[in-house]
């Protein structure tokens, strides 16, 4: 199997980025912003997932939540999968039109399934999102077929993962953590130490650092690095340059923020950055 060969595609779908991978890479554990739905093509991988440790092969479907903390290793040699991350605001629509107003959001409850109709649902909705014949800027406008396949594809997906709703909602994050958190998210390039962060909870560091990881699965150090990543993406796709983007997300520079990007999501900032343009 090849080595760690990431590939971002063109997408047709606003709000709908497509991935295809084929690696060894082992990821360490991070978050994204959007859904994530994809197909493992060969291979198989261990990850954590907001349900525990999670085995995935070929043929299996994988979903991640927004900021779902999780990682992935391989089992064996390698794998290789494709994958498509969707926007919450794509999501709660689809979610509106499925469930005719009642439910505007959910988190997609398996991190692991296999069901041939599904893949199939995928498979199509990627094959759409990717056609290098369609309209790049919009997917509803143009002349051809693409845009009604795209539109229908996302609806079928959607209301297949969400088929099953989760039985149980995610641990409540206590109110000290949640300044702690909230902290990080409001300016993620600030200098912040634990020290802040014990004096705004009114916690030791010690405990800021234990409960902090309890309630996210990420020590607070690693959590802001994973909001400054995101600051970065979301730069990135309005064509912010890498080494201003790096400096306004806290990084200390281009090559900083490249490694750490590399290490979370497989792919150089600059491959993220040319296909969003």
């Amino acid at each position: 199997m090849a080595k760690n060969q990431f590939r971002m595609l063109k997408s047709a779908i606003a709000g709908v980025e497509a991935v295809v991978a084929e690696t060894n890479h082992s990821f360490t554990r991070h978050t994204h912003e959007q859904f994530g739905i994809g197909l493992i093509s060969s291979g198989a991988q261990k990850s954590l997932s907001g349900r525990g440790m999670v085995e995935a092969g070929a043929g299996d479907l994988i979903a991640v939540n927004p900021n779902e903390v999780h990682d992935g290793t391989p089992i064996g040699e390698g794998r290789s999968w494709r994958i498509l991350y969707f926007s919450p605001e794509v999501i709660g629509n689809c979610l509106s039109d499925i469930t005719e107003g009642e439910l505007a959001m959910a988190e997609i409850p398996d991190p692991v399934f296999r069901d041939t109709r599904t893949a199939g649902q995928f498979e199509a909705l990627f094959a759409a999102a990717t056609d290098p014949n369609s309209d790049h800027q919009n997917a509803g406008s143009g002349t051809n077929a693409n845009p009604l396949s795209c539109e229908e594809g996302l609806l079928t997906l959607v209301a297949g993962v969400m088929r099953k709703r989760p039985a149980t909602g995610r641990p409540v994050v206590p109110h000290s953590i949640r300044i702690v958190r909230e902290m990080m998210d409001d300016d993620p390039a600030a200098g912040i130490s634990l020290s802040d962060l014990a004096r705004a909870s009114s916690l030791s560091r010690f405990q800021v650092l234990r409960a902090f990881f309890k309630a996210t699965g990420m020590t607070p150090h690693a959590y802001l690095i994973q909001r400054r990543i995101h600051l970065a993406r979301r730069l990135m796709a309005v064509g912010t340059p890498l080494a201003e983007t790096a400096l306004a997300a806290g990084f200390s520079d281009q090559s900083h923020m490249t490694r750490v990007f590399v290490s979370k999501y497989g792919l150089s900032p600059r491959s993220y950055a040319n296909a969003m343009a």
